[in-house]
């Protein structure tokens, strides 16, 4: 049996949704940014940048319009509990935990943004070493946008820093403008979001809640 096959046999949720409309070009969020389907985006961002937000955006708008999506998390530290109140129908939500390997996280991703029946995959390298990004060959990068240009999921990989190169079509830098406090409780930070390819460079300011 084909692995992608094997996958929607095992996992329901891989087959699309009769019931789901959705932009054939590009995923929109309430930031102003919009993901490219059938492409790979980078989205980058250091710790507290907001950078966990947009992802967490894109996840509640592709989930709410009926879609199903993959979260490839290669150091377990993604919080259903915060993606729940977020938004995200969770149960519209495959979440694969890699406990820190990255080569089966490369893999699980390739397998995924393959089998066809998400609207996104999402690989999150957050944490991971620069050394051990930097030791993955860039075929390896290739193979993932193609198979995202040919089952039509918008690929998003996001981490600290940018490391598939030309491979992206957009490239989505987040990072921290200012935090919010109110009666010296953290609000939330402000944060700004700029898109550094597929036209230009454009900044969206947006806020994310502290939880």
């Amino acid at each position: 049996m084909r692995p992608a096959l094997a996958l929607a046999n095992t996992f329901p949720a891989t087959a699309a949704s009769p019931q789901a409309t959705h932009d054939p070009a590009s995923i929109s969020t309430c930031l102003g940014v919009n993901i490219p389907r059938a492409a790979f985006t980078e989205l980058i961002g250091g710790v507290s940048s907001g950078r966990t937000g947009v992802l967490l955006a894109l996840l509640q708008q592709v989930t709410r319009q009926g879609e199903f999506c993959a979260l490839v998390d290669v150091q377990d530290m993604f919080d259903p509990a915060t993606a729940a109140a977020a938004g995200i129908e969770l149960s519209r939500l495959l979440w694969v935990r890699c406990g820190g390997n990255v080569d089966h996280a490369l893999k699980a991703t390739d397998l995924l943004v393959r089998a066809g029946g998400f609207g996104m995959v999402a690989l999150d390298v957050s944490s991971v070493s620069a050394a051990t990004i930097r030791r993955i060959p860039v075929a390896a990068w290739f193979r993932l946008r193609h198979g995202a240009e040919h089952s039509g999921a918008a690929l998003v990989v996001t981490g600290e820093r940018i490391e598939a190169g030309s491979c992206a079509r957009l490239q989505l830098g987040v990072h921290r403008k200012e935090v919010l406090w109110s009666a010296k409780l953290l609000r939330g930070i402000r944060s700004i979001a700029e898109r550094r390819k597929w036209g230009g460079r454009e900044g969206v300011c947006f806020d994310s809640r502290a939880r």
